[in-house]
């Protein structure tokens, strides 16, 4: 249980409804638990709608309208969710990665916290990247190029949004206590007593 109640829609102002009709459209209803909830960082959203409902069509965007492709866009959010210890967003993104071609030793390497050995490059070069933003704030010379060689101007700013929107959602998930979903094991747990 977070620290937020859980709302339903029907409890909802309109612009609250407005929200979770997007959210819901954009990622499906499974979304939705069984008790009429909205799970994740999705609740936290309902609470505050005239930043939940920009924040959620940001994440829309940058999760499947970028120039990144699924699998790169997946090595990022876990290395933000690894980063922040946000244990829901691990718990769904770990799997998407997987499904997405990311080899299981890299998402396990960083989970870990560890240096992953990557037999892809360009995976390389994102988490390297993302890494360096979460570290210091900005990418050295080096980085930034091979970021922009890899990506293009327009793919490293979306690389760059990417990872802050992720931490913005990882502060939510963490502050508000938002578990993994039921019957998933924390990556962290000594993290969250």
């Amino acid at each position: 249980m977070g620290r937020l109640p859980d709302l339903r829609r029907e409890d909802l102002t309109p612009a609250g409804r407005a929200v979770w009709d997007s959210i819901v459209a954009t990622r499906g209803d499974h979304i939705v638990s069984a008790d009429g909830a909205l799970g994740g960082p999705f609740n936290a959203m309902l609470y505050a709608p005239d930043a939940g409902g920009p924040l959620g069509a940001l994440g829309a965007a940058l999760r499947f309208g970028t120039s990144l492709g699924r699998r790169l866009t997946e090595v990022a959010i876990l290395t933000m969710a690894s980063r922040w210890q946000a244990e829901f967003e691990w718990s769904a993104h770990s799997r998407i990665a997987r499904e997405a071609g990311v080899p299981d030793a890299v998402v396990d390497a960083i989970g870990a916290a560890k240096d992953p050995e990557f037999t892809a490059d360009d995976e390389r070069i994102v988490h390297a990247t993302a890494r360096e933003l979460i570290t210091t704030g900005h990418l050295s010379p080096a980085s930034y190029s091979a970021a922009r060689e890899l990506l293009g101007d327009t793919g490293t700013v979306e690389l760059v949004a990417l990872c802050g929107y992720y931490t913005t959602i990882s502060f939510l998930l963490n502050v508000f206590e938002v578990p993994p979903p039921e019957g998933v094991e924390p990556m962290w747990p000594a993290a969250h007593t």
